[in-house]
């Protein structure tokens, strides 16, 4: 009778705990780990590459770029993207027909990979969990990251839990050759150009004598000090308000789907920039990240003004003037491969001076050559035509050289996932 109860009273916890875990009210920021797991007993996966992505809603934007050219990879080797939360699984399936599964259990996870024949797994994002799946000595492991930029974290020491690091250009090459100690970056590096860097498109054609419009874009405050490159805090009201009040500009805000996450501080920066901008009126204009692509933002605009983040690598392309700003924290680490001792930077105490500082870039006519200098360093001979084109080719190159090591292995008698 005391087994019954017990067994009654844990069925009731764990019906309770997935009840909560389907709440609308159940944070976006945590893992629901809702699986698949009961629908996959003895199953399999048919492709021959991975993305494994255990990340929550809010960190979804991570992979959502890579998605059409994750549909390539599926047409020519087969493909599956692995989560662990139902929610990010339920909007992958509204995107992409690549096949999507969530695994709540990490041991259900490791007897399909024992009967799959995956070769290759891909990774977007530095999360921990990602140790789930590097686990597996049966795949080759391989960072693609979200986006390129000068971050500290791009050359993160963590880029050596990976097998290989597929680089946007040789500027990312540069970067982690320069700072991360034993890790042989000609090797293990290796160049595929960059299929989710938006190519800005040619500005929307503005009437005779209309004002030029102006983006601020920043990234979030992060979760440490040492990666703290956002403006709100430090740039964001003194920028917008003076560029609202100078009347030469019109004001796109697009900020970060995270600001705020970790810092009540930033939250209230950021809602005074969002206030500002709304009571400014309808030539002026708010741009959540849901909104539309940043490329639709981008065709919007005339001048950008971000943060250390992809978003100012992505900018690039456009040839457009680009401010980058200065983070305030002397603890933030940057990784600069070149681009940001060449444009504009803007410290905090410019951020009032910014109508004449985005002037003074409209009038450059050299800020033009030095963008192309830095789109041809960053962004790779592959970019933009062929970029598709040549990660397809690298994901298929891995997948055959695991074959042909992974059949030397069990040839020696090598056993296991």
């Amino acid at each position: 009778m005391r087994r019954t109860l017990h067994g009654l009273r844990r069925r009731a916890q764990s019906r309770a705990i997935r009840a909560v875990r389907r709440s609308p009210f159940f944070p976006r920021s945590m893992v629901d780990r809702l699986g698949d797991d009961a629908a996959l007993p003895g199953g399999r996966l048919d492709g021959r590459v991975i993305v494994f992505f255990p990340g929550p809603p809010d960190q979804l934007y991570q992979l959502l770029p890579w998605l059409p050219t994750l549909a390539e990879v599926d047409a020519a080797l087969g493909v599956a993207i692995v989560c662990q939360d139902s929610r990010v699984a339920a909007a992958l399936r509204e995107r992409t027909g690549v096949r999507v599964v969530t695994f709540a259990r990490y041991g259900a996870l490791d007897g399909v990979i024992a009967r799959s024949d995956v070769a290759l797994a891909l990774y977007v994002g530095h999360a921990s969990a990602n140790f789930e799946c590097l686990r597996f000595a049966s795949l080759l492991h391989a960072y693609i990251g979200h986006g390129d930029s000068d971050k500290g974290v791009s050359a993160s020491n963590q880029l050596k839990a990976y097998d290989a690091v597929f680089a946007p250009g040789q500027a990312a090459v540069d970067r982690v050759r320069a700072r991360l100690m034993r890790f042989d970056a000609e090797r293990r590096c290796v160049v595929v150009g960059q299929p989710v860097t938006l190519s800005a498109p040619p500005g929307e054609a503005r009437p005779a004598g209309d004002r030029p419009t102006v983006l601020y874009a920043p990234t979030w405050e992060g979760a440490q000090p040492s990666v703290a490159y956002s403006s709100v805090l430090t740039h964001g009201v003194a920028l917008v308000e003076a560029l609202l009040a100078d009347g030469r500009y019109r004001v796109l805000y697009r900020p970060h789907p995270l600001i705020g996450v970790t810092s009540g501080e930033y939250a209230g920066a950021n809602a005074a920039v969002l206030a500002a901008v709304r009571a400014a009126g309808a030539d002026h204009r708010v741009i959540a990240a849901d909104d539309e692509p940043l490329e639709a933002s981008f065709a919007r605009a005339d001048v950008l003004v971000s943060d250390v983040s992809a978003v100012a690598t992505a900018w690039l392309p456009s040839l457009r003037p680009l401010v980058v700003t200065a983070p305030a924290g002397p603890a933030s680490v940057t990784a600069d491969s070149g681009m940001l001792a060449r444009v504009r930077r803007l410290p905090p105490d410019e951020a009032a001076d910014a109508p004449a500082v985005v002037a003074a870039q409209l009038a450059d006519e050299g800020g033009r050559a030095v963008l192309e200098e830095l789109v041809a360093y960053y962004l790779s001979p592959y970019w933009p035509d062929r970029s598709a084109e040549r990660f397809v080719a690298v994901c298929r190159e891995y997948v055959e050289e695991r074959d042909r090591l992974r059949t030397a292995l069990v040839q020696a008698g090598a056993t296991g996932t």
